[in-house]
């Protein structure tokens, strides 16, 4: 059967990929960060790999040569980035980050496919109509939000299928906005200023990555961030907004 390694294969994103690839017949072999001391004899025997950084990571281009330099030392010749919709987005620094790893990917000689997914509709959680949803961006912003199962759908199609080398995929499920996602879950939404985030929900995290984010959150209420769906409908052979819609 045919073996595709997925570093960050741990993560909730990876372990999505795995699954879409299991199901598929194929064998996913999820690699974390204790295979990183050998990450080339890890990936030997794999026909494809698919490389996803840990979330915010303060070099992903660092990351990212690093395992092409193990994929080409492995023989692994089949690569796909999960990047993100929008890369180069100045004002976004883990943005510019996957742009810079996308150039890189593109000219590591190896066959690649770069796949841009949109914001997940599993990071909102909607599931306690109690509690409200807290945003420190304006609710009505425009987004297209991706699927996390249906993105593992598409790794598995564009690895596991001839034809995509070379190709790059925006992914998104649906266009709409939290403010409406809210109010179809029954979930009321909850816009606080973002140093008040940054105060409580944020207070937590590194001074690096909180600052990350509140750059991300000031481009989310002036821009949203739109993508649309057809790549993803292509790849899976079915419209899944509309199937929704009907």
């Amino acid at each position: 059967m045919t073996r595709v390694a997925v570093l960050g294969g741990h993560g909730k994103t990876g372990r999505s990929v795995v699954a879409a690839l299991e199901g598929r017949g194929a064998v996913g072999v999820p690699l974390g960060r204790a295979d990183w001391p050998d990450l080339a004899g890890a990936l030997r025997g794999c026909a494809a790999a698919y490389l996803v950084a840990p979330n915010l990571h303060p070099d992903e281009p660092a990351y990212v040569a690093a395992a092409l330099d193990a994929a080409r030392a492995a023989g692994v010749h089949r690569i796909g980035y999960h990047s993100v919709a929008s890369p180069y987005a100045p004002s976004l620094p883990h943005h510019v980050g996957k742009a810079v790893a996308e150039d890189l990917v593109r000219r590591s000689g190896l066959d690649w496919t770069i796949l841009q997914p949109g914001a997940y509709l599993q990071n909102l959680d909607l599931a306690d109509p109690a509690r409200p949803v807290r945003l420190a961006y304006r609710s009505d912003a425009p987004f297209g939000f991706a699927d996390l199962h249906e993105v593992g759908e598409a790794v598995a199609t564009v690895l596991l299928e001839p034809g995509h080398e070379g190709a790059t995929y925006e992914l998104a499920t649906r266009r709409t906005s939290v403010a409406e996602l809210a109010a179809e879950a029954g979930v009321g939404v909850e816009v606080v200023d973002p140093q008040e985030w940054a105060a409580t929900d944020g207070a937590a995290l590194g001074e690096r990555e909180r600052e990350w984010l509140l750059a991300m959150f000031a481009y989310y209420d002036r821009h949203g961030l739109p993508v649309g769906t057809v790549p993803l409908s292509a790849l899976l052979g079915r419209d899944a907004e509309a199937a929704r819609r009907a």
